[in-house]
């Protein structure tokens, strides 16, 4: 959270400062709390994202599905699209029952956030990297790996989740490794369907898809493109 909130306060520090520094008394310290309010708002964001990670961790769906704004969205993998706090609820028992139990391990750690709120500081996206361990009785355990590119909403002045979209790009069998026991991503459940199908199409490890950024390079200013690799399968987002 230290270095997320250093590379905010430099990146917000430099340029604008010395316009910040021409004007009068009353505009600069408007300026310097639109800046304050900003930070504020991206560590919001990163204890909302740490907050739902731990409810998830460890099974408690509830508190997670609270976590969304009323018409938010809920999307991992190749699994759908799930609408609204309610369906998102639902959906989330498809990762083990409430509070997890015996046997079960759902680790789901976010690492290496990439938080742009927008200048009004009524939305943001983010983009995290997801590192997955997994086990549940009866079953070897599981390795992954995705990336995470979610959006967020200040309703009444607090951060709710708009859109979780989790990119699973690698899951193996936790013996085998990824070179030996990559493992294929589960499609739409049968046993609850979800609202929507895959916002795209892909698939994982050992093809080699990466999500769109949701951010432009930090010292060019310039959108990130992504060059993927040749698959017939895949239907990347327009």
């Amino acid at each position: 959270m230290r270095v997320l909130k250093l590379t905010l306060a430099l990146a917000l520090a430099l340029v604008p400062a010395t316009a910040i520094a021409q004007q009068s008394p009353d505009a600069r310290l408007a300026a310097y709390r639109e800046r304050v309010e900003r930070l504020e708002d991206a560590d919001a964001i990163e204890t909302l994202q740490a907050t739902y990670g731990y409810y998830f961790d460890k099974g408690l769906w509830d508190d997670a599905a609270d976590l969304f704004a009323a018409d938010g969205t809920f999307e991992y993998g190749q699994m759908g699209v799930y609408v609204g706090k309610e369906r998102i609820r639902r959906a989330l028992l498809l990762f083990g029952p409430e509070g997890l139990g015996r046997g079960y391990l759902n680790n789901h750690m976010l690492l290496q956030p990439i938080i742009t709120v927008a200048p009004d500081g009524r939305t943001a996206t983010a983009r995290w990297q997801g590192m997955v361990m997994l086990s549940e009785p009866g079953a070897n355990g599981v390795w992954g790996v995705g990336q995470y590119e979610n959006a967020y909403v200040k309703e009444r002045g607090t951060w709710k989740i708009a859109k979780l979209h989790f990119y699973v790009q690698a899951m193996a069998d936790y013996d085998l490794g990824f070179s030996r026991g990559p493992l294929r991503m589960e499609g739409p459940s049968a046993l609850f369907p979800p609202d929507r199908p895959p916002t795209e199409v892909y698939r994982a490890f050992p093809s080699g898809y990466t999500p769109p950024f949701s951010f432009v390079h930090p010292v060019t200013g310039a959108p990130l493109p992504v060059q993927q690799p040749a698959d017939p399968v895949a239907r990347p987002q327009q």
